[in-house]
């Protein structure tokens, strides 16, 4: 059960968080769900051990193309990447309550999915200059 209601979840949906994510290091596996039909940026990062826990999430490259984001060696070994065609981008999102013109996404903070073997790490850009409330209707 979800925000969103009943979601069913193949075991092949999930990703797996060796390290867990910042402030939930002991929660490892979510699952990603659209939010809407159709083509959002926005998805679920719902936590499949504690159903009251979902992240909104997005893909940070349909607000700004130039996102660069920095991943070092370790992390890659972590995701086990091959190529750079298995990754994902997903930056955390905050709406607050009956103001979504004060919607930002924590540029500071990405998710990075290898999403052939379905392993996550939030990698923190604190050398990038990137904000962690980053408006993406005002820039």
């Amino acid at each position: 059960m979800t925000r969103l209601g009943e979601r069913e979840v193949s075991l092949d949906g999930i990703v797996y968080f060796p390290r867990g994510l910042i402030g939930l290091e002991d929660k490892r596996e979510f699952a990603l769900l659209s939010v809407r039909e159709g083509d959002s940026p926005f998805l679920l990062l719902q936590c499949v051990t504690d159903p009251g826990l979902g992240l909104l999430v997005a893909d940070p490259y349909s607000f700004l193309e130039n996102y660069d984001v920095k991943l070092e060696n370790l992390d890659r070994k972590t995701l086990k990447l091959t190529s750079i065609k298995q990754l994902a981008v997903l930056v955390t999102v905050t709406i607050p309550q009956s103001r979504p013109e004060e919607t930002t996404l924590n540029l500071q903070g990405p998710i990075v999915i290898n999403t052939e073997a379905r392993i996550g790490v939030q990698v923190p850009q604190t050398e990038s200059g990137y904000p962690t409330h980053y408006n993406p209707i005002r820039g």
